[in-house]
């Protein structure tokens, strides 16, 4: 989560390390303002893209941007200002609003949900026909994942039976959670399921009381064993919904209802090109050769049909900043700036963390391809991204004994409250107020990156807001400036086919 705001009283960075967000001098920002408007212009040509998509890319480019609206923040003791600029608050792709809510989920996770328990984390991944059909299907996906948290749940209950002598599996419960990843490091649409699961079972004891018992590592036949029957329920689940391993059928209502989304999500799964001369080609990659290369524990991984299961990492869970980073990981946002580039030739490089075992390090992409993937990456409305199983579940009788109690939240971070309050006018004492859902931007920023935003660099003052700006007029008065509006960038002729997906 990037430090998310702007001042204008000093545009380098502060002394306690935080520095102002222009998300209009970033790469990615550049290329949706230039790119998005030809996109859009062309896809209506050939039946438009669902509004939840223009959207997302609409909301993306005023994210941040002063000139869309801001709040004025003022120091009470030297009078310090400075601004922040509104955020869109989106779920596809935009690195500030997705690395706050990957900063929000890890930080409830760890305070109000896992407990001091050993965890482990799960991940699984299907055919690549099916995740074009799992990118808009959310009751497929719900499905399909049921069939693997399923699995995992009987290999748990399983275990716990041989090994504790348990009556019945019934008697152990399983806790896990899982996030809905939809992109992979080379930003293809990849449907696949990261889940944090409890190393263990939860039974009660002659006193009725719920008692962990760990489980330890998996066996490799106990991976592979998962892996088999996800598989097998994965059949069932395809032929329960009218549908085969090829992915989606003719009379998919969905490829002809929106035959422009529709084609972003075949040619990203499929890993090919949409737009231009080199329409339904493998995508560009670059590739040196690999000195060494590491090998996986065998009882990490197992494949059964194109059902791939891993299952090697795993934590304490008394150790919670550890817990933290990880939970951080399996919600963190597809794309990542620091690894966006521009290639010389034009096209859009994205870096890979990681090589892949072929050497595989960079993906090329022409720009209006690069946009076609972003396309693919907004989950659709009511589309969940994280879900709860087992004791976790929020309808589980039992997670009340389970889950840890959340920690008080501190107020003093938080940009939110009584209007008269912030605008340092006397307020009238109220009842304490229900807890938020969400963690205050300036508690996730100290949380994380150990910045007090709302504390003044000049004089260590308490920092309140003090205007919230969303008319124009309002806006020139703080910034001082007249906006500069951006010229609409040059309309090319290009050939865009989007049936060649």
């Amino acid at each position: 989560m990037a430090p998310p705001a702007t001042s204008t009283c000093a545009e380098q960075t502060r002394s306690d390390g935080y520095a102002p967000r222009r998300p209009e001098d970033t790469l990615l920002h550049a290329l949706v303002s230039e790119h998005w408007p030809r996109f859009r212009e062309r896809a209506e040509a050939q039946g438009g893209l669902p509004k939840f998509v223009e959207e997302e890319f609409d909301a993306y480019l005023r994210c941040g941007i002063l000139e869309h609206g801001l709040v004025q923040l003022a120091c009470r003791g030297c009078g310090h200002e400075m601004v922040v600029g509104f955020s869109c608050k989106r779920r596809g792709f935009c690195p500030s609003c997705l690395g706050r809510r990957m900063s929000d989920i890890a930080a409830h996770l760890v305070d109000a949900v896992l407990p001091e328990v050993p965890i482990r984390q799960w991940v699984c991944t299907l055919p690549w026909r099916l995740r074009c059909a799992l990118g808009y299907d959310r009751r497929l996906c719900a499905d399909v994942l049921g069939a693997f948290t399923d699995a995992l749940k009987r290999s748990l209950r399983g275990r716990a039976k041989r090994k504790f002598g348990l009556r019945s599996v019934r008697d152990a419960q399983m806790g896990a959670l899982t996030f809905v990843q939809r992109a992979d490091s080379a930003l293809r649409l990849n449907v696949h399921f990261h889940t944090l699961a409890l190393d263990g079972v939860y039974v009660r004891d002659e006193e009725d009381e719920l008692q962990f018992r760990e489980l330890g590592e998996p066996t490799t036949e106990d991976v592979a064993q998962v892996a088999a029957w996800t598989h097998a329920s994965l059949l069932r689940v395809i032929k329960r919904h009218g549908r085969s391993m090829e992915g989606i059928s003719d009379v998919d209502s969905f490829a002809s209802d929106q035959p422009v989304l529709a084609s972003c999500y075949g040619a990203s799964a499929a890993d090919v090109q949409l737009l231009g001369a080199a329409a339904g080609r493998k995508t560009a990659k670059l590739v040196r050769p690999l000195r060494l290369v590491r090998g996986m524990s065998a009882t990490a991984l197992a494949e059964v049909g194109g059902v791939n299961i891993h299952a090697a990492v795993a934590v304490d869970g008394r150790d919670r900043q550890r817990l933290e980073r990880l939970c951080r990981y399996i919600a963190r946002p597809p794309l990542s700036l620091e690894r966006l580039e521009a290639h010389p030739d034009g096209r859009v490089r994205i870096r890979f963390k990681s090589p892949w075992k072929d050497g595989t390090h960079s993906v090329l992409l022409d720009p209006l391809d690069f946009i076609s993937r972003l396309c693919a990456l907004i989950p659709p409305p009511r589309f969940h991204m994280l879900r709860y199983h087992g004791v976790l579940a929020g309808h589980s009788r039992d997670r009340a004994e389970v889950v840890p109690q959340e920690l008080v939240k501190d107020e003093s971070c938080s940009p939110t409250g009584d209007a008269q309050q912030l605008l340092f006018e006397p307020a009238p004492p109220l009842s304490p107020p229900p807890p938020p859902s969400r963690h205050p931007w300036a508690y996730l920023l100290r949380r994380v990156f150990a910045i007090d935003i709302m504390t003044c660099p000049e004089c260590q003052g308490t920092m309140r807001v003090k205007t919230i700006a969303t008319e124009a007029s309002e806006i020139q008065a703080i910034l001082g400036t007249v906006p500069r509006a951006r010229p609409p960038p040059p309309l090319r002729q290009l050939e865009l086919d989007f049936a060649a997906a």
